[in-house]
C-alpha cells in the first residue's frame, strides 16, 4: 500500500535512496526535503511546497546582501587602469571615457553574440595584454553582483531591491573617495565606469530573469545558491505529479522526468532543471501552461514529455524528438509532424486532423488507438512542389473513426518479399499460401502491397515474434521460382478450386495494375490492409476477382449472393440488393469494360453481396471498402464520358452510405 504524507509537514527531512512509489504528497511542506536517488514513480506531489526553508532563506537574502555590496565597491576600479595611460594625453578625461565606453561596449557585443562566459574570457585577454587588468576585474565584479541581485530576485521582489540598492551604495561610496583622491580628470573617468559597470548589471540581471540563454551559466550558479532546497536528484520521478506545487530552489538535474505532470505547476523556473528537458525555458513554459499554439519547437528533444490533453495545433514540432512523450488527448490539428521521433509516445485520443506527417518516425510502439483525424497531408508543401498530398485524396472524403490508424500503422516485424522482375502474380499467390500451410507457426499475415516501379512488388507479411525470416524468405521464392516457371495451364490445374489463391493473385494483379495508389516517401502503396491469411489457407477479407474462362458461372454466382438478401422495406429506397443489382446489370451491359476487368468487377459485386448480410459488422464493412476502392480502381482507366462510369458514379456512394462508409 502506497504511502500517505498528504498534508504533512516534511520541511527538511531525509527520503534519500528510499522506494516512495505511488506515494501521496500533495499539499505536503517539503521544504528542504532530501529525495536523492529516491524512487517516486508514480508520487503525487500536487499543491506541495518545495525549497528554502526560512532559516535557509535568510541566510542567502544576507550573503546576497553582502556580495554585492563588496562586488560593488569594486565597481569604481573599472576605469583605474586607463588613468596611467591617458595622464600625458591633452585631453585625458576624454580619452579616458573614451576607453571606458569602448571595453564596455566590447563586453556587451560579445554577449550578444555568444555569452558572458566567452565576454568575460574576451576582456580578461584584453586586459592581460593592455596592462588594464582593473577592467577584467571590475567586469567580474559586475557578474557577481548580477549573481547576487538574481539569487535575491528568486527570493522575492524586496530582497532584489536591497541587494540592488546595497550594490549601489558601495559603488558610489568608493567612487567618491577615489574620486576626491585622483582629482577631476581621473574622477571623470571613474564615475563613467562606475555608471556604466552599474547599468551593465542591472541590465544583465534582467536578461536573466528573462529567461536568455547567453546568460544561463549566471542563472545556473545562481540557482546553484539555493543548493539546501528540496533535492530530486537523480530521483525516478517517472509519471510523478507536480500539478500547481511550489517549486523554487528545487534541484531536479539527472532526475527521471518521463511522463511527470508539471500543469500549472509554480516557480518552476527557479528551479535546478538543467540535464533534463526543462533546460530550455520555452519547454518549462510548454509543460506547465499545456498551451502552444503555433509555437516552434523544431530540432529541440522533448523526451518523455508529458503533453496530456494539450493545445498544440499549428505547432511545428519538425525534427523534434518527442519519443515516450504522453501526448494523449492533445490537439495537433495542422501541427507540423516531419521527421518528428514518435517511438514509444502515447496519441492515444490525440487530433492530427490536417497534420503534416512527412517522414515522421512513428514505429511499432506509438499508441494510435482513438486517434481522431478527419485528414492528414503526406508532406510540407514548398515552392517547389505546392501539393501537400492530402489522404484521403478525394477532398470531399475524410477517414471515419478509425480509418486513420488502419491507413498509417507501420509493420515493422514484416517479412519483405521483394518481387524484382516480371511478377507472376499467380504463382506469387501459391507459393504464399503454400508457405502459410508449412508454417502455421509463423501466423503469416499479409498487411501491404508497395508497387515500385512499373513491375515490381513488395508483398509484406506480419510474422510471429521469432520466426526465422530468412528461412520463410528462401523457402518462399525456392517455390515462387519453380511456379513461375510453370506454364499457366499448369499453374491453374493447382489452383482450379482454390478461390482464395484467386483472389489474392487478383489482388497482387489489380496492385500493379492501379493507376491511383497513396504514397508514403518515394515508394508507391496499394492499402491491402484487410487480407489475412492464417494458418493453412483461410484468406478473409479479400475482395479478389477470379478467372475469366467462365464470365457466365461468375454472373450466375453474383446473382445467387444478391438473391440471399433481403429486399428494401421502402420501395421508393432501394436497398443493397437492389443497387447491387443494379450494379451488376450496368457492368455485364458495358462495352467500355474488357472481358477480364468486367470479371474482376463482378468479382467484387459478389464480395458486396455477402459482406451485404450483415452490413454493419466491421469485418463485412472492411470486406465492402475493399471491394468499393477495387471497383474504383477497375473503372478509373475509362472514359469520363462511359455510360459505366456516370451509373457507377452514382451508385458506388450510395452502396457505401448504406454498408456506413459514407
Amino acid at each position: 500500500m502506497a504511502l500517505d504524507f498528504s498534508g504533512q509537514n516534511l520541511r527538511g527531512r531525509n527520503f534519500k535512496g528510499q522506494d516512495l512509489a505511488g506515494a501521496n504528497f500533495s499539499y505536503a511542506d517539503i521544504r528542504g526535503a532530501n529525495f536523492t536517488n529516491a524512487n517516486l514513480t508514480g508520487a503525487n506531489f500536487s499543491h506541495a511546497k518545495a525549497g528554502l526553508q526560512l532559516h535557509s532563506v535568510t541566510i542567502l537574502v544576507l550573503t546576497s546582501l553582502l556580495v554585492s555590496t563588496i562586488a560593488g565597491s569594486f565597481l569604481p576600479y573599472f576605469g583605474a587602469n586607463t588613468i596611467s595611460l591617458v595622464i600625458s594625453s591633452k585631453d585625458p578625461a576624454g580619452l579616458a571615457v573614451i576607453i571606458i565606453l569602448t571595453v564596455f561596449f566590447i563586453f556587451l557585443f560579445a554577449i550578444r553574440q555568444q555569452s558572458v562566459l566567452t565576454a568575460l574570457i574576451v576582456v580578461t585577454l584584453g586586459a592581460a595584454m593592455t596592462g588594464m587588468g582593473a577592467m577584467a576585474t571590475s567586469l567580474t565584479a559586475s557578474v557577481i553582483v548580477t549573481v547576487a541581485v538574481v539569487v535575491a530576485a528568486v527570493e522575492g521582489s524586496a530582497a532584489m531591491a536591497a541587494t540592488v540598492a546595497a550594490a549601489l551604495i558601495a559603488a558610489l561610496t568608493t567612487s567618491v573617495m577615489v574620486f576626491a583622491k585622483v582629482g577631476v580628470v581621473a574622477g571623470s573617468g571613474v564615475a563613467t565606469a562606475t555608471v556604466a559597470t552599474v547599468a551593465l548589471s542591472l541590465y544583465m540581471s534582467w536578461r536573466v530573469l528573462a529567461g536568455d540563454e547567453k546568460y544561463v551559466y549566471i542563472w545556473r550558479i545562481a540557482i546553484a545558491c539555493g543548493d539546501d532546497g528540496t533535492s530530486f536528484r537523480s530521483a525516478n520521478l517517472t509519471d510523478a505529479n507536480f500539478t500547481l506545487a511550489t517549486l523554487k530552489n528545487t534541484d531536479f538535474r539527472n532526475a527521471s522526468l518521463t511522463h511527470t505532470c508539471w500543469f500549472q505547476a509554480q516557480k518552476l523556473d527557479f528551479a535546478g532543471v538543467w540535464t533534463t528537458y526543462l533546460e530550455k525555458s520555452l519547454i518549462r513554459q510548454l509543460v506547465t501552461t499545456r498551451e502552444a499554439k503555433d509555437k516552434n519547437f523544431d530540432s529541440l528533444s522533448l523526451r518523455g514529455v508529458n503533453l496530456c490533453s494539450a493545445n498544440l495545433a499549428d505547432t511545428s514540432f519538425i525534427g523534434a524528438d518527442l519519443s515516450e512523450a504522453n501526448l494523449q488527448d492533445a490537439d495537433l490539428s495542422r501541427a507540423k509532424l516531419k521527421q518528428t521521433q514518435l517511438d514509444g509516445t502515447d496519441l492515444t485520443g490525440a487530433t492530427l486532423t490536417g497534420a503534416y506527417i512527412e517522414d515522421w518516425g512513428i514505429t511499432n510502439t506509438t499508441k494510435l488507438h482513438g486517434v481522431r483525424c478527419e485528414y492528414v497531408f503526406m508532406r510540407l508543401p514548398t515552392k517547389e512542389n505546392p501539393d501537400p498530398l492530402r489522404k484521403p485524396d478525394n477532398k470531399q472524403e475524410v477517414f471515419t473513426d478509425g480509418d486513420f490508424a488502419d491507413f498509417i500503422q507501420p509493420i515493422f516485424d514484416t517479412l519483405d518479399l521483394y518481387h524484382n522482375q516480371g511478377v507472376d502474380p499467380r504463382a506469387v499467390a501459391i507459393a504464399f499460401k503454400k508457405l502459410a500451410e508449412n508454417h502455421p507457426e509463423a501466423e503469416l499475415e499479409i498487411v501491404a502491397m508497395e508497387k515500385r516501379g512499373e513491375d515490381k512488388i513488395l508483398l509484406r507479411a506480419k510474422t510471429a515474434a521469432g520466426s526465422d525470416k530468412s528461412q520463410l524468405s528462401a523457402e518462399y521464392f525456392d517455390d515462387y521460382n519453380q511456379l513461375k516457371a510453370l506454364s499457366q495451364s499448369q499453374q491453374l490445374l493447382l489452383v482450379e478450386k482454390d478461390s482464395y489463391i484467386s483472389d489474392l493473385k487478383n489482388m497482387i494483379t489489380t496492385a500493379l495494375q492501379q493507376p491511383k495508389s497513396y504514397t508514403q516517401g518515394n515508394t508507391i502503396m496499394s492499402d491491402i490492409s484487410g487480407i489475412n491469411i492464417q494458418g493453412s489457407s483461410n484468406v478473409s477479407g479479400i475482395a479478389g476477382s477470379g478467372s475469366v474462362a467462365n464470365l457466365g458461372t461468375i454472373s450466375g454466382n453474383v446473382s445467387i449472393a444478391l438473391n440471399q438478401l433481403p429486399d428494401a422495406t421502402d420501395a421508393d429506397k432501394p436497398g443493397i440488393k437492389e443497387l447491387l443489382t443494379q450494379l451488376q446489370e450496368v457492368i455485364s451491359q458495358s462495352s467500355d469494360l474488357p472481358e477480364t476487368d468486367k470479371a474482376d468487377a463482378l468479382l467484387q459485386v459478389k464480395a458486396l453481396a455477402e459482406a451485404g448480410t450483415n452490413p454493419q459488422e466491421s469485418t463485412k464493412q472492411k470486406t465492402a471498402k475493399n471491394a468499393i476502392t477495387m471497383l474504383k480502381g477497375i473503372f478509373s482507366g475509362l472514359p469520363a464520358v462511359a455510360t459505366l462510369v456516370e451509373s457507377t458514379n452514382n451508385l458506388l456512394p450510395a452502396i457505401a452510405k448504406l454498408f456506413g462508409l459514407g
